[in-house]
């Protein structure tokens, strides 16, 4: 009827005098405008598909784009032919729907249309949410900017659908794990089905608390909310309890929203400090004695005996329950390997009125996270790095200082230029790790090979590898498990008869990492931080902070230990950094001389590899099982 044509006239001029007042393009845009001056790779047929009409921005060509707002809500007057078949389409399409597609072009995961401009136009004021569409992807050359959609084009083989946009690289790999998918064999009509009911769920519960948000934002969310409840919590509860859900989740969408979502702090120091002011007086922190202990738990995948790793966390808790003249209770749960464990662990700990749980593995994050938001009154942090969310602190120690010193050490004892390098599971940091003591070596020796090996690489024997390429001086495990004593940890050198001589070692002194943690919660500071945040906090401290340090043997050279001295002064002052200026990786140089030295997120997420270095970054499916779980939620090539 010409009355709703009138309607949509007057949504659409008022749309066009906005656009005008804010100086805009008052008119969908074109893609061929847009297109002429970008290089493209081809046009590539899709076929019929159902399109999010909210996707559906722009027009092929300039022929009748001056007919439409922004909006595509039509803008010329009541009386023109124009209107007459406008609303001719709209009684059709209230009567019997529209059957025939539209026929766009899809240019980074936006539709521009070549025929059926008034179907996108009138399906949009009759609130449709998808149209059927004949669909011509056109590709853009690839480059780092869009790296992000050439991941969505891998999940759209396997998942031809365009409801879902993800802002970061890596966040559709992830999505298809937390549902049980890949990017690599098509996923079933049933997943698909239950993907698109799920998203327009969480959407409608949502937008019914946000309003709408860019469709990036609210693909975001979406993958926030599967990180803590599964897919099919959203066609299985009420909506009362999605509600209560989204809401609970508030902060963690913000975080992860915000650009800046991510506070890392590399100095004790640089947390802010208490305030004196009367506000803060009057909502001084909590005092803990003896009598009413601060109670801290600490959660290991193993025990102590079995794993060198919980070891070193068994001791730093042991210190912790020493230092503050009983003013800090440590309890300790071994053997959290699983969710229900993790969780049954964290309910005791709850239970018992603690108010800070470790948990010390990459792995146990996912259900920490989840226990984070079921008890917001308790703090959490995860031994991790670049694993952020808002409701759970991370902490690391920046391991790569220490074997930037070990490197150059282990090259001024090698005499083949040979040093082999055994690592476990590649992780954010354990390239930088490895990178670090490469760029250490060839900085002492320029010849000095790095011979990388993975102990979790299905097949690998290293062993034997290094001993039949003659290398005898190696980078081995950093700690020794208790029960399994071994002297092939840190650098140490293969002697003719077959024995090992302990040159160095890298030391995390966990003790005082968590002394220094709980202090900020004892003196207020830790819950000062976060208040209004919409931040993740990540803890990231080195040998400035007495946490990381490089134990030497004896039997060094008076030269050798004067050179880890000046190296280990020069990191601490940050004089010196093994990422400063010109960088070269295996593919070419990749940072000039002049550079500044890399951020600290750039050395977090390293997935090159130094040059001077003779092996690769294995992928999941290279690995022994039980490295599995760990690289699937930190792994660097699971991005």
């Amino acid at each position: 009827m010409i009355e709703d044509y009138e309607n949509a006239c007057r949504i659409g001029q008022r749309e066009y005098r906005k656009a005008i007042a804010e100086g805009r393009y008052p008119y969908p845009p074109v893609l061929d405008e847009i297109l002429k001056d970008i290089d493209t790779l081809a046009e590539v047929p899709i076929g019929i598909v159902d399109l999010p009409i909210e996707k559906v921005v722009g027009t092929k060509t300039s022929g009748r784009t001056n007919t439409f707002s922004t909006n595509f809500m039509p803008i010329l007057g009541p009386k023109s032919e124009f209107a007459t078949k406008w609303s001719l389409l709209y009684d059709s399409q209230l009567q019997e729907g529209l059957h025939d597609p539209i026929k766009a072009y899809e240019y980074l995961n936006r539709f521009y249309v070549q025929e059926g401009n008034k179907r996108v136009s009138v399906c949009r004021y009759s609130g449709v949410a998808f149209i059927a569409a004949d669909v011509i992807r056109v590709l853009p050359k690839r480059t780092e900017e869009n790296k992000g959609y050439f991941e969505f084009l891998d999940y759209f083989k396997v998942c031809p659908l365009y409801d879902i946009l993800f802002s970061k690289e890596g966040s559709y790999r992830k999505f298809a794990g937390l549902i049980g998918q890949d990017l690599e064999h098509p996923w079933p009509d049933a997943v698909m089905e239950d993907v698109k009911a799920g998203y327009a769920n969480f959407l409608r519960v949502y937008r019914s608390k946000n309003g709408k948000q860019e469709d990036t934002t609210e693909g975001d969310a979406f993958l926030v909310y599967l990180t803590v409840y599964p897919l099919q919590s959203l066609m299985d509860e009420p909506d009362a309890v999605l509600s209560e859900r989204v809401s609970k989740l508030r902060n963690e969408f913000m975080t992860e929203t915000n650009a800046d979502n991510v506070k890392l702090v590399e100095k004790p120091e640089d947390i802010q400090t208490a305030g004196s002011g009367i506000f803060d007086i009057l909502r001084r922190p909590k005092t803990y004695t003896k009598e009413n202990p601060l109670r801290a738990a600490f959660l290991y995948t193993k025990s102590p005996d079995d794993s060198g790793w919980i070891y070193g966390h068994e001791l730093g808790r042991n210190h912790l329950q020493e230092c503050f003249d009983g003013a800090v209770d440590t309890i300790c749960f071994e053997n959290c390997d699983t969710d229900e464990k993790i969780r049954r662990a964290i309910d005791a700990a709850a239970a018992d009125g603690d108010g800070v749980v470790f948990t010390t593995s990459p792995e146990q994050m996912p259900e920490t996270l989840r226990s984070a938001i079921h008890y917001p009154d308790i703090r959490f942090l995860n031994c991790s790095v670049n694993l952020s969310h808002n409701a759970v602190r991370n902490y690391y120690g920046r391991m790569y200082e220490a074997k930037f010193v070990m490197g150059a050490l282990a090259a001024s004892v090698a005499d083949s230029h040979k040093i082999g390098y055994v690592a476990d599971y590649p992780l954010y940091g354990t390239i930088a790790n490895i990178n670090a003591f490469a760029v250490g070596a060839s900085l002492v020796d320029p010849k000095a090979r790095i011979e990388l090996k993975w102990s979790t690489q299905i097949g690998t024997d290293w062993k034997k590898e290094f001993a039949q390429e003659g290398i005898t001086v190696i980078s081995g495990q950093d700690i020794i498990k208790p029960q399994e004593p071994s002297r092939e940890y840190g650098i140490y050198q293969m002697e003719p008869d077959g024995t090992v001589t302990n040159l160095a070692f890298p030391v995390l002194n966990w003790g005082r990492y968590y002394e220094l943690l709980v202090k900020t919660i004892l003196d207020g500071t830790y819950d000062k931080a976060a208040k209004g945040a919409e931040q993740a906090m990540s803890y990231w401290w080195g040998m400035s902070a007495g946490v990381i340090d490089v134990i030497l043997s004896e039997k060094l050279p008076y030269y050798s230990q004067k050179l880890v001295r000046l190296l280990r002064g020069g990191i601490i002052t940050e004089g010196i950094s093994p990422f400063d200026g010109e960088l070269r990786s295996q593919e070419g140089v990749i940072r000039k001389e002049d550079s500044p030295r890399l951020t600290n997120e750039e050395i977090i997420t390293m997935n090159w590899l130094c040059d001077n270095i003779d092996g690769s970054i294995p992928q999941k499916q290279e690995l022994r099982a039980e490295a599995g779980d760990v690289v699937s939620i930190a792994g660097v090539n699971e991005d």
